[in-house]
């Protein structure tokens, strides 16, 4: 019983952390233009693997691991722009739970199919910057998508139950 206490407890002052910080300072709202910047530019650097068949994406790379790759990455952008939009958190919080669902799903297709050659991965850049992720190869990335599958369900539990508590402190 006292377990159960502590977690609402726990709730409830996140909860009231975060209504708090409900409303998006301009300067973070800057800060997001930022992020989705270098995000259009991170997503640049798969479409030119893509568009160039550098070898990076593999013959397995058909159109559901295409969406499954591309739309988590999007739906997030858009939710980022969103929010430096709309200047608060809470409103976006249940795209944010649905696209870290879709992540979750992304991770677990990609994670089987493994449509990508690692060895290839830094083909698209200048020669001086090749070193910057020549160092990440196929068993890396899959230790990295593995934790992705871990964390993200729990990160999409987290933000679907943050938003209920935060829009209760809110109204």
């Amino acid at each position: 019983m006292s377990e159960n206490k502590a977690i609402k407890g726990w709730c409830a002052r996140r909860a009231k952390a975060e209504a708090k910080k409900d409303t998006i300072p301009l300067s973070k709202r800057a800060g997001s233009v930022v992020g989705v910047v270098a995000s259009l530019l991170i997503l640049l650097f798969f479409v030119v693997h893509q568009t160039s068949s550098t070898g990076f994406f593999t013959s397995k790379f058909g159109p559901a691991e295409t969406f499954l790759f591309y739309a988590p990455a999007l739906f997030s952008l858009a939710t980022t722009g969103a929010k430096a939009f709309v200047g608060r958190k809470n409103v976006l919080r249940p795209f944010e739970a649905f696209n870290l669902g879709l992540f979750t799903v992304a991770f677990v297709w990609l994670f089987v199919v493994f449509p990508f050659d690692f060895s290839h991965f830094a083909d698209v850049l200048p020669d001086f910057l090749q070193f910057l992720v020549q160092w990440i190869s196929n068993d890396i990335a899959k230790v990295l998508m593995a934790i992705g599958i871990i964390v993200t369900p729990v990160m999409t539990v987290y933000t679907a139950a943050l938003y209920v508590f935060v829009r209760r402190k809110l109204s």
